[in-house]
């Protein structure tokens, strides 16, 4: 659900996470689509500041495309971050290349996920054209890059609650 339908046209409420002064985020970007994956990133590093996370502990990384999300965020996990966010953007064309890549991402993250050890942010976003991307990168229906980095405090301070 977007920003602005989860919030009822609200702000998006930035929740504090467990330990500013340690809290380490990996954020992996999607080279493709770049005008709306960058918008995604940006909301997520604004987000995250806002939350008052050094800006030395959000690390972005860029990959190729969104299936090499998974390769990337794999690898960061080791380093036993708070969290990794994994922005991308698949915009439906005519063949079925769609498909494949939105189910390598999705069936990779959950892969990750459910290893149950650094949270996983799935901020890819799955869209028939750019103004529906558009639409999700700052525009009408928010910054879902911003509602995965609240996701990923929320996350990592479940984790930190239980662990």
């Amino acid at each position: 659900m977007s920003t602005i339908l989860n919030t009822n046209g609200t702000s998006l409420q930035i929740p504090e996470p467990y330990s500013k002064a340690n809290f380490t985020v990996d954020i992996v970007t999607a080279e493709w689509n770049q005008e709306i994956t960058h918008a995604l990133r940006d909301g997520a590093v604004d987000t995250l500041l806002k939350a008052g996370i050094k800006e030395e502990h959000i690390h972005c990384h860029d990959v190729p495309g969104t299936v090499e999300l998974i390769n990337a965020a794999g690898v960061l996990m080791r380093r036993r971050p708070d969290a990794v966010i994994i922005i991308g953007c698949v915009i439906r064309g005519d063949t079925p290349h769609f498909d494949y890549v939105c189910q390598q991402a999705a069936a990779g993250a959950a892969i990750l996920n459910s290893r149950g050890e650094t949270p996983l942010i799935f901020g890819v976003l799955t869209v028939d054209s750019l103004p529906q991307a558009q639409e999700r990168a700052g525009g009408a229906l928010g910054n879902k890059g911003a509602e995965a980095a609240v996701a990923a405090i929320e996350m990592a301070n479940f984790h930190a609650s239980i662990c």
